[in-house]
Order: structure tokens, then C-alpha cells, then sequence
């Protein structure tokens, strides 16, 4: 696993998500009330962007196609068919640094 530094935790407010590329993951993180939580962000639906969708809670809807994703667990929660989870990221916090693990 490959520890990366991503983002400074003032740089993604509560509520708010940012988009990352680490190596040939796109991801992104999620503030929810002060934790971090990071998962894929490419819908494994047709692959729209879910770092540009709306976090609402702890849910990020994608904005292509409406499918509703748990950023801390990456289930799908709402959607018109079944789709697999989306991988989900550890994230560590370190004084003022967020860090994503991520395989490779």
C-alpha cells in the first residue's frame, strides 16, 4: 500500500468532496462532519465523474445518471438496476495533512 498525501484538511470543508488522481486511481475525498473518507470516483455505471456530482450527507449522487453511492462504504444506495460497489480508500489524518492508501 502506498501512502500518499492528497490535500491539507482545510482545503476540503465539512459537507464538501474534492477529486484526486493517484498514479491510475481517480478518487475522490469526503469531508462528513470532520472525518475523511475516500473512494473511487468513476461511476461503475457508464463512468461519470462522482467527485463532480452533489454530496448530500454521506451520500454522493453522480451526475450523469443519478446513482447514489455511501462515500464511507462505496454501496450503491439508490439506482435504477444493481450495480457492484465502488472501492473505498483508507485515509489517515496527520496534523493538518490528509493521506489516502492506495494499492501500487
Amino acid at each position: 500500500m502506498t501512502k500518499t498525501p492528497v490535500a491539507k484538511v482545510k482545503e476540503i470543508l465539512p459537507g464538501t468532496m474534492k477529486g484526486f488522481e493517484i498514479g491510475p486511481n481517480k478518487l475522490l475525498v469526503a469531508n462528513i462532519d470532520g472525518q475523511f473518507f475516500a473512494m473511487r470516483s468513476v461511476c461503475n455505471h457508464v463512468g461519470g465523474p462522482l467527485e463532480k456530482g452533489k454530496l448530500d450527507g454521506e451520500v454522493v449522487t453522480c451526475p450523469w445518471h443519478g446513482s447514489r453511492w455511501d462515500v464511507k462504504t462505496g454501496k450503491l444506495v439508490q439506482f435504477a438496476k444493481q450495480l457492484p460497489p465502488e472501492p473505498v480508500y483508507k485515509v489517515t489524518v496527520d496534523g493538518d495533512q490528509i493521506f489516502v492508501e492506495t494499492e501500487g
